[in-house]
């Protein structure tokens, strides 16, 4: 066994990964994503959960590692030139990171800019509207709570952003503009005061005259879900928020999540969804246990070394070698081996 600091850091890091991996699967649940549109999407407002989660075209694509431009970089050696070779070896494999039964055709959880690396979205996918006919593109983001370094709405438009201009060659072609689909990023920040539901979107201010300018002003949407620690009472107003408490809380039972999720909400747990919750609520225990998700181990030397640990745990899966693996991240090949908790 390793004691040193950075592996117990590390160590540390990869349960929070793996922790983070879980709340993203069990949001990408079709019967969880059917409460959160029927909230958010004004289209889906009123329907059916069973009838929203039947519009969602094929499985939501999750990635399990989002990086945001600029952040893979700087895990690699400080040489420029073999900082780029590494980077194109991974930008080659990344196709490989989801199973093939979690793609949607057509779309791309990959945002990339030249020298930034990749932008990869907690959650995105299709879904059509009742009518049929419309497509709606949805982005969902998994937040702990609001960050302190940023203004998380500016990120949110960032993001959305993307979601847009990503369409062309893809949705549209050429000048056709109207062929834009309408997207949404909803953000569900955790560990909030009080829950909250807010709708950023486009608006028509007429400074001087009138005139009909013609145009979708719905094709732009964020909307701000803050999620309190405490769980409030059942209610249609603050149905969302208390289904989002129950699943994500860490006060909470794995017991009693499910009963509150099948008595309250109709959602009959499969297999699937009962492990998630089980592990979710396991590897939560074990974070506040060690003091993670109270802030003992912070600052930069906590993010790092939870980018890292991501960095680690995919070039394994991507068939790196140990030995590969420890020259990248400059690590030993001992400290490499107790990351991914094998002899």
């Amino acid at each position: 066994m390793i004691e040193t600091q950075v592996t117990q850091t590390l160590l540390a890091a990869r349960e929070e990964t793996q922790y983070d991996e879980c709340i993203k699967k069990i949001l990408a649940n079709k019967k969880i994503l059917a409460y959160i549109l029927r909230n958010t999407v004004k289209e889906f407002k009123g329907m059916n959960p069973d009838e929203i989660a039947a519009c969602i075209e094929g499985e939501p694509q999750i990635s399990t590692v989002p990086i945001a431009g600029g952040r893979t970089n700087q895990f690699f050696h400080s040489d420029l030139k073999k900082t780029n070779q590494k980077l194109e070896k991974m930008k080659e494999s990344y196709s490989q990171l989801l199973p093939e039964n979690q793609t949607i055709s057509g779309i791309n959880t990959e945002d990339s800019e030249i020298g930034e690396g990749l932008i990869r979205y907690d959650i995105i996918f299709y879904v059509r509207t009742k009518d049929g006919v419309s497509q709606i593109i949805v982005n969902v983001e998994a937040q702990k709570n609001e960050p302190n370094t940023y203004d998380i709405l500016n990120r949110a438009i960032f993001y959305t952003s993307r979601m847009i201009s990503s369409q062309k060659n893809r949705d549209f072609d050429n000048m056709q503009y109207n062929d834009m689909k309408e997207v949404y990023s909803i953000w569900l920040c955790m560990n909030m005061k009080k829950s909250s539901i807010h709708h950023i979107h486009l608006t028509n201010e007429e400074l001087i005259g009138h005139h009909d300018w013609k145009g979708n002003l719905d094709i732009f949407n964020i909307v701000m879900v803050g999620i309190a620690e405490n769980l409030s009472e059942p209610s249609e107003r603050y149905e969302l928020n208390r289904l989002l408490t129950t699943l994500l809380s860490q006060k909470l039972k794995e017991h009693d999540k499910l009963r509150i999720i099948e008595k309250e909400y109709g959602i009959v747990t499969d297999d699937g969804l009962t492990e998630e919750v089980e592990q979710m609520c396991n590897l939560g225990q074990g974070l506040l246990e060690r003091g993670i998700s109270q802030g003992i181990v912070e600052g930069e030397a906590r993010g790092e070394a939870r980018e890292r640990a991501k960095m680690i745990l995919k070039l394994y899966q991507l068939d790196y070698s140990i030995e590969a693996i420890a020259e990248i991240t400059e690590l030993s090949e001992e400290q490499v081996k107790e990351i991914l908790n094998i002899q």
